[in-house]
């Protein structure tokens, strides 16, 4: 600009001195001045913008000087008035009264100032002024305050999504992480909001969540019970991972305690009691689905006497019960009762005290043994057992295995649940011994049952054949009017027989497991042996008839192969060698009968089929087996 105006003076020399033709020098002079004039308005405002920057930062740098200077009085004041206090406390209060109470005023009125510049700083985000006045504080009576205002003033907004652990989590992390930088104590300060956010935050949300429901609905309240206990204890695992102290695993219990002690004192009560309604309503609909009225079962006095004739002597007692094929069993009962108890387990390992838990985990067992197994499986059971026919009826339909089947299924899966969710509780107490010895009376008692049931229902199926045999087998099979007219084949009792034998033993492999089928079919092929050992023995043959009864005899050992039982095989075996006796011819009668086969028979029962033959009287053939 200085240039621009040495320039100008220059042209209006030269113009005064005589410049080109028609040039006008008061024109130019007024010009030139008009141009100084905007300049000197430019250079003008540019030093006033220059004089409001230096004033503005002369004013922020003295505001800064005046804060440190402050700051640092306030820390001289500090020490002043805390050294002050100090003395204080040992000038006697009679001659001192007014000196000490002016002391104790501005120590008050210094500890107020602290705290509020401590708040203030906290809500400028101002970390490192937070710590100064912190360190101040230290020495102070208020300094607890000053924590109580961090906490408090650090939930502010902390709260605001639909889940107040993961809140409390979130708020806990943040505050661990910032509470080193402005506290000497940061454990201290950081178990402090740990125990505030527990018993005023927490314990008023758990309060809200129960109260409305824990006298009117017992299964909402238990399941918010475990679900709100559940994420305490999850929200505390977390805050394990903090320093909180020397002993924090005691402090968190300490403060989940306070929580839910009223809660949990009396938690086994309702447990049990909402078991017991529950289970007893699942198995009042399923009766109520059959239409059926549940029978008194062992009532005491004559009908315990007679139960008890039945169970060891098979004599039917009155008449039997039509159950219609019902077994009074459902899987579908089972599958709930089985859910309800393992979902009680469930909360008795979580809400119980571990002192209380195997005692407590015991009583849960006792109910579902009630339910399922009395209620439920021994009363399909006995249901079952009344429902058998006497074994002479005729056409008797057999349902009692079909319980036998379902009962097994159902007891394996209450083995199940006794081995997965009971014995973890109970593992390394007393109460072991007592669960298992009463599970093994429960399992006696009712294999007792199903022995007394398979018993009286294999003699039920001899009875069927019995009838078959008795309404088929004629005299004339074993000895034909015509013996040149004669098939040699099996008869139509023989034929029948093996037909409804056949669908037993399907039956029954169908209806157990394991060792129980071989079990019940050596029994039943004992029994199916004796039978038509019997049968056998009640005729008279004659060569021809005895031709026939061997073939029988091969079916019913072709039969008995599908046992797949050595011994009932052998048995038919030995039969079936037995009646080569009624057609042998008289000379032969010593070899045969020290065959293989029958050398170690008594010889009773080797004279007694020989006796079966129509010739038996002969001469000849009673001197051939003498």
């Amino acid at each position: 600009e200085g240039i621009v105006l040495d320039s100008n003076i220059l042209k209006l020399k030269e113009g005064i001195k005589g410049g080109p033709e028609g040039f006008d020098p008061k024109k130019e002079f007024i010009n030139h001045i008009q141009e100084l004039q905007l300049m000197d308005e430019r250079i003008q405002r540019k030093v006033e913008k220059l004089e409001q920057q230096c004033q503005k930062e002369a004013k922020e740098f003295a505001k800064k000087v005046q804060e440190l200077q402050k700051s640092n009085q306030i820390k001289e004041a500090a020490d002043i008035i805390q050294k002050l206090h100090l003395i204080a406390q040992e000038l006697p209060f009679d001659r001192f009264s007014e000196v000490k109470s002016k002391i104790a005023s501005k120590y008050h009125d210094l500890e107020c100032q602290l705290i509020q510049e401590f708040t203030s700083a906290q809500r400028r985000g101002e970390i490192s002024r937070m710590r100064e006045v912190a360190a101040v504080l230290l020495h102070f009576k208020g300094y607890s305050h000053c924590v109580d205002v961090y906490i408090k003033q650090c939930q502010e907004g902390a709260y605001l999504r639909n889940d107040i652990f993961e809140d409390a989590a979130i708020l806990c992390l943040r505050v661990n992480k910032q509470v080193g930088d402005i506290f000497s104590n940061p454990e201290t300060v950081l178990a402090k909001l740990i125990q505030n956010v527990f018993e005023i935050k927490l314990q008023s949300f758990v309060k809200d969540q129960l109260e409305e429901c824990r006298k009117s609905d017992a299964e909402p309240y238990l399941k918010n019970l475990y679900d709100l206990y559940t994420r305490t204890t999850s929200l505390s695992s977390k805050l394990m991972e903090f320093n909180l102290g020397t002993d924090k695993q005691t402090f968190l219990s300490k403060l989940i305690k306070s929580i839910f002690i009223s809660y949990l004192e009396n938690y086994i009560e309702v447990e049990t009691g909402y078991l017991k309604s529950r289970s007893a309503m699942i198995l009042q609909r399923y009766y109520d689905s059959k239409n059926h009225q549940k029978r008194s079962i062992g009532t005491g006095g004559i009908q315990d006497l007679k139960e008890r004739i039945r169970q060891r002597t098979n004599l039917p007692l009155g008449p039997s019960i039509d159950t219609h094929g019902e077994t009074f069993l459902s899987q579908e009962v089972v599958v709930n009762l089985l859910q309800e108890t393992k979902q009680a387990f469930e909360r008795c390992h979580r809400l119980s005290d571990p002192s209380d838990l195997p005692r407590n985990a015991f009583r849960i067992f006792t109910i579902l043994v009630e339910f399922l197994c009395i209620e439920h499986i021994d009363y399909a059971l006995e249901t079952g057992l009344a429902g058998i026919p006497s074994s002479d009826s005729r056409n008797a339909n057999l349902y009692f295995l079909d319980v036998v089947q379902q009962a097994n299924t159902i007891f394996h899966l209450f083995d199940k649940q006794f081995n997965d969710h009971l014995m973890p509780l109970i593992s390394s107490s007393p109460k072991l011994s007592e669960c298992l010895q009463k599970k093994k009376e429960i399992i006696e008692q009712m294999e007792m049952k199903l022995d007394t049931g398979i018993d009286r229902t294999l003699n039920c199926m001899i009875g069927q054949m019995k009838h078959i045999l008795a309404a088929e087998q004629k005299k004339t099979d074993f000895k034909p009017e015509d013996e040149n007219n004669v098939l040699i084949q099996y008869t139509n009792a023989c034929v029948k027989v093996c037909a409804y034998v056949r669908k037993q033993v399907e039956k029954i492999k169908n209806s157990m497991d394991g060792k129980n089928v071989d079990t019940v079919l050596m029994e039943l092929g004992v029994r199916f042996h004796r039978l038509i050992y019997e049968h056998l023995q009640q005729y008279s043959y004659s060569c021809m008839g005895g031709m026939l009864a061997i073939c029988d005899v091969a079916e019913y050992r072709k039969c008995a192969k599908d046992f797949k039982i050595p011994m009932v095989l052998h048995l038919f075996d030995t039969l079936h060698a037995l009646c080569n006796l009624l057609v042998v011819a008289p000379d032969n009668l010593k070899q045969v009968c020290s065959g293989e086969q029958l050398a170690n028979l008594d010889k009773n029962i080797l004279h007694s089929f020989v006796q079966l033959r129509a010739d038996y009287r002969s001469a000849r053939l009673a001197r051939h087996f003498s």
